[in-house]
């Protein structure tokens, strides 16, 4: 799986974190307007850039950000090891999504975490597994990670929503220091707003033969990058070091989007952190 964002995405959101026009950051890239403008679009630099200055400037790690341009890639990660974890990915008009189904191995309860465009393959792991699906966990209200709620719900209309959304019903909001038990399945969730106002992250924890912890994390952050957050950068990398980081560096982390990583992996690559 392809990363969410390529160096220029990475480069562009830094720019719009610190409210640095495009203009000012190729002068310190010692590049043409025009060129920063394709580096963005692309994720292709013509020539060799300062990372380091360029970081300064827009906030990221230059070390970090050379190694993106370099093509680093997230190691693959054997998902075997959670033997009852699906990542879904579904794919919209222009992009992917991910959405996340997990369940007890021995109840067969399910949860399913965020919706993704179409919910069919849902449906059909559900199906194949002989499953009941109990809970839906939506991480943030932005129309791609709902975008297949009203068909959930009708298939399932008993199942259980947890938001963190204000506009929720009461018995769908999530509350501080709520943990659920899924079989033998423990799940908690931390606020990680920034990118959604309603951003909330589920950490999925006792898994069969002590496999690491599993966090579920919306736009929160990617493989290499993070959801963008013009006006709330800080908060949303603070929630980020505060909720995520502070896991075992071994917890599985599932983005929205891109592929899977680790803990570990992100504070050592990240160029946002």
């Amino acid at each position: 799986m392809n990363l969410e964002d390529h160096l220029g995405d990475v480069i562009k959101k830094g720019r719009l974190h610190a409210g640095v026009a495009l203009e000012a950051v190729a002068v310190q890239a010692k590049i043409s307007a025009g060129e920063l403008a394709q580096l963005e679009e692309t994720g292709m630099p013509k020539s060799a850039l300062d990372y380091s200055a360029l970081g300064k400037l827009l906030n990221l790690n230059g070390a970090k950000l050379e190694g993106l341009a370099k093509g680093w890639q997230p190691a693959p990660v054997d998902l075997s090891q959670w033997r009852e974890l699906r990542q879904i990915t579904t794919a919209g008009p222009s992009y992917t999504v991910n959405c996340y189904l997990v369940w007890d191995e021995v109840t067969r309860e399910a949860a399913v975490f965020d919706t993704g465009f179409d919910a069919a393959p849902l449906f059909a792991i559900i199906e194949e597994n002989q499953l009941q699906l109990r809970h839906l966990f939506i991480t943030h209200t932005h129309s791609d990670h709902v975008a297949a709620l009203a068909p959930i719900r009708e298939k399932f209309p008993k199942v259980r929503l947890h938001s963190s959304a204000k506009g929720a019903p009461v018995d769908q909001r999530n509350r501080a220091n709520e943990f659920l038990h899924l079989g033998s399945l423990r799940i908690t969730n931390r606020d990680t707003p920034g990118h959604a106002e309603d951003g909330v992250s589920y950490i999925i924890g006792t898994w069969p033969d002590d496999a690491p912890h599993v966090i579920v994390v919306g736009d929160a952050i990617f493989a290499g990058s993070m959801g963008r957050a013009v006006g709330n950068s800080a908060l949303a990398l603070q929630k980020i070091r505060d909720q995520i980081f502070s896991l075992p560096p071994e917890t599985l982390i599932c983005p929205g989007h891109g592929p899977v990583t680790t803990v570990e992996e992100q504070k050592k690559h990240n160029p946002f952190l």
